[in-house]
This record gives structure tokens, C-alpha cells and sequence, in this order.
């Protein structure tokens, strides 16, 4: 990620509509996932630690990160142990295995996908589930795409096949970010025309909060049924 787009990410990370209601339904799946009061868990590429708060109501909590600087915001936050690692071939902690491993929109920021998926699936617990979080739609690719260093946007498809060749079954896939896809699309098509600006990325907040409080109405049926569409994909995945 271009390093002023990471600035306001992290800035943004607390307040923003997309960043609360993300962890909204990160929470629901984890109590989908049905972990024990003593589970072990692991934040995959945690940036600046904006999940650990939610993440530590469920367990022990650690998280590493290839950015210096955002190993050391996290750090700050005294949640957990956070250290400085990388996918596939670097992830800290020596043998230590999770009963839960968060990778919230990392996925598509990494060249070897596969062989990430393949190295966390050798750090879960028997039994133990990966979290995922990816953008969807690759017709949607666009500068915002080129500024935030992604490799590729998903369908559920491509995702399935991600995981199946990395030694995972999908117990839960299904889009998300359903109701707002047309004003992202919108957004995009914007982009291409007049570009893509790094700029405050926290709406008004009346906007904020009209925009959190559609996202949230899809509570009503995620994790429990599946959507066929949306913004994001969310998967729950185990060993195979």
C-alpha cells in the first residue's frame, strides 16, 4: 500500500462505516466458528491493529505485519503480542498453532496466494478455522486498486479454488456488502473517468452513519444464509 494511503487507513480505521461494519460481521462469523473461551488467535497482516480490540473478546490474541511502522502502532495498542512477519515464509511465533487465523482483505494484497493460505493452514489447531475477507469482482478493478497495491479482486469462484488448492474447504462463502454495491459501483466507474485521489476517507457523519446502519441491516442473514453478490466475499475455512 502507497505509504500516504496506509496514513489515513489507519487514521480512518477507528470511525469509518466500512472499517466498523467489517468488524460487525468478522464478529458474527467468529461466533459462527464456535471457539473455546481458551482459543488461540492469530490476525494475519493486522496493519495497525484496528481488529485486535474485537479479536481479543474471543482469545488470545496475536497479529504480525511486513510494515514497520504498523508493527509499532499495533504494538501500542498492549493488546496481544504483535510481531513483524510476512506471508508465505516468514510468519513469527515459531511452532505455535491457532484455533482461529484472521486475514482480513490481506489476501489480495499478496503475490503468492496459494502458498500463504497453504503456510496458515500449517499453523491451525485440528479443528481450527481461517477467516477471510477479500474484494469481490475483478470488473470492478480500478485505480483504488492500483493505490492499495492489490493483485487481483475475487469472485467466489476464484476464492474456492484459492482455498482448494491450498488444502481448505469452505464450511461458510458468501458475498457480503450486498446492499451498497451499486454506489460502489457507481464509485468506480467515477475513478476511472475523473481518477482516484488519497484524501480524508471518512464521509460527513451523518453519511458515516446512514452508510453503517444499510450495511448493517444484512446482519439479518450473515453469516447464516449466503448472498449472491456483493462488495466483499467472507469465507470460513478449515483443513481439508
Amino acid at each position: 500500500m502507497q505509504h500516504d494511503a496506509f496514513e489515513l487507513l489507519a487514521a480512518a480505521e477507528r470511525d469509518h462505516w466500512w472499517f466498523r461494519g467489517r468488524r460487525e460481521f468478522i464478529a458474527a462469523a467468529i461466533e459462527r466458528a464456535g471457539l473455546s473461551a481458551s482459543a488461540q488467535i492469530l490476525d494475519a497482516g493486522c496493519g495497525s491493529g484496528g481488529n485486535l480490540p474485537l479479536l481479543s473478546q474471543y482469545g488470545e490474541v496475536h497479529g504480525f505485519e511486513f510494515d514497520a511502522q504498523a508493527v509499532d502502532r499495533a504494538a501500542s495498542l498492549r493488546i496481544g503480542t504483535v510481531n513483524r512477519g510476512s506471508l508465505p515464509d516468514h510468519i513469527p511465533f515459531g511452532e505455535k498453532r491457532f484455533d482461529l487465523i484472521g486475514l482480513f482483505d490481506v489476501l489480495e494484497h499478496l503475490e503468492h496466494p496459494v502458498e500463504s493460505l497453504a503456510a496458515l493452514r500449517e499453523r491451525l489447531t485440528d479443528g481450527g478455522a481461517i477467516l477471510i475477507s477479500v474484494p469481490a469482482y475483478p470488473w470492478l478493478w480500478g485505480p483504488h486498486d492500483e493505490v492499495h497495491q492489490h493483485f487481483r479482486r475475487y469472485t467466489a469462484g476464484s476464492l474456492q479454488a484459492h482455498l482448494t488448492a491450498a488444502g481448505l474447504r469452505a464450511e461458510y462463502l458468501s458475498y457480503f456488502n450486498s446492499l451498497l454495491l451499486p454506489l460502489a459501483v457507481a464509485q468506480r466507474l467515477r475513478e476511472r473517468f475523473f481518477g482516484y485521489a488519497v484524501a480524508d476517507l471518512t464521509p460527513s457523519n451523518v453519511m458515516n452513519d446512514v452508510l453503517l446502519r444499510i450495511w448493517r441491516m444484512e446482519r439479518l442473514w450473515i453469516p447464516r444464509r449466503r448472498a449472491p453478490f456483493g462488495l466483499s466475499l467472507l469465507a470460513i475455512a478449515r483443513r481439508r
